[in-house]
């Protein structure tokens, strides 16, 4: 083992967003959080979501002796009412799941574009992108896969009934729920939105929106209670299938009700890979996530990381470096694997990744114009999102990330069925070479093609050490989540820091276009930056990055569970 270099950083500052079971019982903590940690006291069990409402639906189902698969499901269907912005029944997702005897599944739950669908579908008559058109209205939306997804997670590992995990999100919307002050703010600064795609009688259309305020939202209880009786067949036939339809219908949308039959998730093997003593399982494609992440480790793995110290100018120039080039591979390589051959098992090959860090220049920064895509023999083998990680007392896991991909998706409401529908069309290449609402670019691999997923950043993951289940962890953020997956997991491995401080620390990231250091406040010192900036490198300074939901298993084979204060609300984080 290495030696590692512990930075300080307050070990026990508030978790938040977090609720955890501690041998039966819970605490509530300043701020609308949970927490098992109690200052000392850790978890046997625990839930970290993006709302304290859905963890506690989470820990509930626990206590009732669910298990990890019975909870994410049903934090999943109670963040479809309480987070509306991004918990959705009108999106889809991914789920790593390993179970307690360490065997791994992978759930592919992401949407798909419709068969009327077509690769130019976004672009003018001179073949330029028309601006918004993939990101707002109904021709933005893809076929969603959340029920699908759900129920065949449940159908393979649940072990409690269906009905009972529907049922705390239908209570949830029948009753209503109180709004905080930063979630009366934001569907106040959505309202021009809504209006242009909805009627009134829209439940999120509303003069004036204030702290307290109680969110009812009758609609969608109808629609939980159909898939309630009727699973995934309540939500892609029958009257709710019906009310998408009518819903694309009114808005020139392209979802038939032959897509939304034949919508179908896949399960997939689990991508894993191996650092130091760490066995990484993360999810394959349609997410860029897995590949990306086992990349950056691959390429700084052989370098004495700990010795060059945290956020110093050698390690932040190392790491950005690694971040540059697997950026640069998936804007090439990665998409759909049912319908592009992604080369995977090259773009994780331990020779291809020395390779691509050859050129490396310890005194200098790469330029991205000058570096693309790596050339290798193949061997033939969003920004609105939530996660979700979960471990029961029996230690199966459950990472799961799902998203609508912009706040409140495509701004589309499904008349008579209550939940929003998602804008994911936008992360399909419209036109290779233009990047998307973050900036990332792609090629023939994920152009649009009828009944294909697109790509994804989405990073569930879940770690082993020593063969022992070691941490589970995720966030939503964009484009930014495999760079917060990446270094908060880097923090603890090789700078030893504990969970909480790992995931509070600043971070920074690269992504290959635009060639820029994503930088958080206080991230780098101004001497590190004056050093970079010496190298070539430039900065761009931002609020925050992706919202890290972690837990992880401590000696003693309790959890700590820290959901991030990177949040933009006083009580739910998100994005």
């Amino acid at each position: 083992m290495k030696p590692r270099t512990i930075p300080t950083f307050p070990s026990h500052a508030i978790i938040l967003l977090v609720i955890a079971l501690f041998l039966g019982s819970c605490r509530t903590e300043p701020i609308a959080t949970y927490s098992a940690e109690k200052r000392g006291e850790y978890a046997h069990a625990a839930v970290v979501s993006g709302h304290p409402l859905a963890s506690q639906v989470g820990n509930d189902i626990l206590e009732k002796g669910g298990n990890a698969v019975d909870a994410a499901v049903a934090v999943q269907f109670a963040l479809a009412v309480v987070y509306p912005r991004a918990g959705n029944l009108g999106g889809g997702g991914f789920l790593v799941y390993r179970s307690n005897d360490g065997s791994t599944d992978a759930l592919d739950y992401r949407e798909k574009a419709p068969a009327a669908a077509s690769r130019d579908m976004y672009l003018d008559s001179l073949a330029n992108p028309v601006d918004g058109l993939s990101t707002k209205g109904h021709l933005a939306a893809g076929v969603p896969g959340t029920v699908a997804g759900l129920a065949a997670a449940h159908e393979r590992y649940g072990k409690l009934t269906w009905e009972d995990l529907v049922q705390p999100a239908i209570e949830l919307a029948e009753n209503g729920f109180s709004i905080s002050e930063t979630e009366a703010d934001r569907l106040n600064g959505f309202q021009e939105a809504f209006l242009a795609f909805n009627t009134n009688e829209c439940p999120f259309i509303k003069e004036l929106w204030q702290t307290g305020d109680l969110l009812i939202q009758s609609d969608l209880a109808a629609s939980l209670k159909r898939i309630k009786a009727k699973k995934a067949a309540g939500f892609y036939q029958g009257e709710t299938a019906d009310l998408i339809v009518k819903e694309m219908q009114s808005g020139n949308g392209m979802i038939t009700a032959e897509d939304l039959a034949n919508y179908e998730p896949t399960w997939r093997q689990a991508i894993t890979g191996n650092y130091d003593d760490y066995k990484i399982i993360s999810m394959p494609p349609s997410s860029s996530g897995g590949v990306a992440l086992l990349q950056m480790l691959g390429m700084v793995e052989n370098a004495p990381l700990n010795e060059y110290g945290f956020h110093s100018t050698a390690a932040t120039h190392l790491m950005v470096e690694a971040e540059r080039r697997a950026y640069a591979d998936r804007s090439e390589y990665l998409g759909d694997s049912d319908f592009y051959p992604v080369p995977l098992d090259s773009l994780i090959d331990e020779n291809y990744l020395q390779y691509r860090m050859d050129d490396f220049q310890p005194d200098s920064a790469s330029t991205s114009d000058h570096l693309t895509a790596g050339n290798f023999v193949n061997r033939k083998e969003s920004f609105e999102t939530t996660h979700t990680s979960i471990v029961d007392a029996e230690g199966n896991a459950v990472s799961l990330t799902t998203t609508l991909n912009s706040n409140f998706g495509c701004k589309v409401v499904v008349d008579g069925a209550g939940f929003f529908l998602n804008n994911e069309m936008d992360d399909f290449s419209i036109k290779p070479g233009t990047p998307n609402q973050f900036g990332l670019l792609g090629a023939e691999a994920n152009a649009i093609q009828p009944g294909k997923r697109m790509l994804s950043s989405m990073t569930p993951t879940i770690i082993e050490k020593d063969g022992q289940l070691f941490m589970i962890l995720g966030a939503p953020g964009g484009s930014t989540i495999i760079t917060a997956v990446f270094q908060v997991f880097i923090n603890v491995a090789e700078f030893g820091m504990p969970l909480d401080s790992a995931v509070f620390a600043p971070r920074f990231h690269h992504q290959w276009l635009p060639d820029q250091i994503w930088v958080e406040p206080t991230a780098l010192g101004e001497e590190v930056k004056s050093e970079l900036s010496a190298m070539g490198h430039q900065f761009r300074d931002v609020n925050r990055m992706a919202v890290i939901k972690a837990i992880q298993r401590l000696p003693d084979g309790s959890y700590l569970a820290v959901g991030d204060p990177r949040n933009p609300d006083d009580d739910v984080s998100g994005h």
